[in-house]
């Protein structure tokens, strides 16, 4: 796999990650949950995948957790966003939004 293709793929998914954070704390199998069922079923985030993306971001200072209770009376660890996760929000959200601009005007020449 090309590295531009996974860039794309981890910065998808560091989007739909944080799109899923914005309401508020969340541990990750609720993250995950969410973005299977916004998505219809249309997308589901693996578990590796999941959990190497959440440590990718608190490392950088996007997100922070903290241990708390799941609602199965759980043990879990809840990220949430920082001031620097929202602004990454706002700026990976304009450029998937150039970005599907730019593809969708591609896809529709005939």
């Amino acid at each position: 796999m090309a590295n531009a293709d996974l860039d794309l793929m981890q910065g998808t998914l560091d989007l739909l990650v944080l799109k899923a954070l914005i309401w508020g704390p969340r541990h990750g199998y609720a993250v995950a949950r969410w973005v299977r069922e916004t998505t219809d079923d249309a997308l589901q985030i693996e578990e590796g995948a999941l959990y190497t993306a959440l440590h990718r971001m608190e490392t950088r200072h996007w997100l922070e957790s903290e241990w708390g209770l799941s609602e199965n009376n759980r043990k879990a660890k809840f990220y949430q966003l920082t001031p620097a996760g929202r602004k990454q929000l706002r700026a990976r959200t304009a450029t998937w939004n150039r970005y599907v601009h730019a593809v969708t005007k591609v896809l529709q020449t005939a």
